[in-house]
């Protein structure tokens, strides 16, 4: 028995909905890098399945599912490491509280 494509799809776009929720409500910077995460995901999903469903012969796909994968961990990476540095400034990672950081 197989799973039908539109229910990969819908809980793609349940991910995605969750994922953006959480990145336009939350004020904690670390939530909100969790968020983008969980969009992200979503996308990978997308691009798996679409493949998968596709029947296509070479693995092209998966292969940038992977290196999506790597980016998203070196997004992380950096994104963690920016909110350190600000909660070292400001002692606080509430996202309303950077409005310092501005031009």
């Amino acid at each position: 028995m197989t799973i039908p494509l539109h229910h990969y799809l819908l809980l793609s776009a349940v991910l995605f909905a969750v994922g953006l929720c959480g990145a336009l409500t939350r004020r904690n910077a670390i939530i909100v890098l969790m968020a983008i995460e969980v969009m992200f995901n979503s996308a990978i999903l997308n691009l798996i399945v679409f493949w998968q469903y596709r029947g296509f012969a070479a693995p092209t796909p998966q292969m940038i599912a992977i290196f999506a994968i790597a980016i998203a961990a070196a997004e992380s990476t950096v994104g963690l490491a920016l909110v350190i540095a600000v909660y070292r400034h400001y002692k606080s990672v509430n996202v309303e509280e950077f409005t310092a950081l501005k031009g």
